[in-house]
């Protein structure tokens, strides 16, 4: 398939995916929004591809949303996700089986946090800004902020940022828990890339319940995740995943899950 508004790659079990319309800052319109779904859709339904790394091409990750273009449409309710796929922030329908290392560099804004939010693991580019700034357009932020920024940053840090629009560096960013780790500039998708590949190499069943319950339990509460983890546990210790894993833990060697 070729997209207009994204780059993407595959190395080997790692799918790379390049928000790229730099000329706009990778501002999102109509167009990347839609492709963005469908890329994510794929990537679930590939049982070749383990990880997930997205970044930004050209001097920024994103503007956030082209409100020019999109802001009509949201405000009609128009459906952005195309059939087969899956909401980029994660707000409406179903999540990500899979995980996604987010690598973030320059400009990182609005939808940009929340893409971030919505993610599993996030590297940022040392001299990178972030800023949610919908309260100074006079919106709301749209992709998910409002719920995921007080729960990964708590309360105080979040209304911080996203009362007062104001910029924050990525070392502020790491201190309130939503960047993990911080790269030398140039370095960060280089780094998101080889977490990407440590993970594809754990057992994928186990990756994908760990993944599954832990979001339970953010969505659903502590209760909800309590319910499914006996049953969860009782299926991936049946499956082949523990068996390559437990017979390696017994015989010191690696295991190995790529090509299965």
């Amino acid at each position: 398939m070729t997209y207009h508004t994204l780059k993407i790659e595959r190395d080997d079990a790692v799918l790379i995916i390049g928000l790229n319309r730099p000329d706009k800052r990778n501002a999102f319109d109509l167009t990347m929004l839609g492709e963005l779904a469908t890329v994510y859709g794929d990537y679930d339904a590939d049982d070749t591809l383990r990880a997930a790394v997205l970044y930004g091409e050209g001097k920024h990750f994103t503007a956030g949303l082209d409100l020019a273009s999109v802001a009509p449409e949201v405000a009609k309710g128009t459906n952005l996700v195309p059939e087969g796929g899956i909401d980029p922030w994660q707000v409406h329908g179903r999540s990500l089986a899979k995980p996604l290392v987010v690598a973030v560099h320059g400009r990182c804004m609005t939808l940009g946090i929340e893409l971030m939010l919505s993610a599993d693991i996030v590297v940022a580019a040392a001299a990178t800004t972030f800023n949610q700034l919908e309260v100074a357009r006079g919106v709301v932020p749209w992709g998910g902020a409002t719920i995921r920024f007080p729960r990964a940053a708590g309360w105080g840090n979040a209304m911080r940022w996203m009362l007062t629009a104001e910029d924050f560096d990525a070392e502020e960013a790491r201190r309130i828990g939503i960047v993990q780790e911080i790269t030398p500039d140039g370095a960060h998708l280089a780094r998101a890339t080889e977490l990407a590949h440590t993970i594809a190499r754990q057992a994928p069943l186990a990756v994908q319940a760990t993944l599954a319950n832990a979001r339970l339990a953010s969505r659903a509460g502590a209760e909800a995740a309590e319910h499914e983890l006996e049953p969860t546990a009782r299926h991936v210790l049946a499956s082949d995943d523990a068996r390559i894993g437990l017979e390696a833990f017994r015989t010191r060697t690696t295991a190995r899950y790529l090509g299965r």
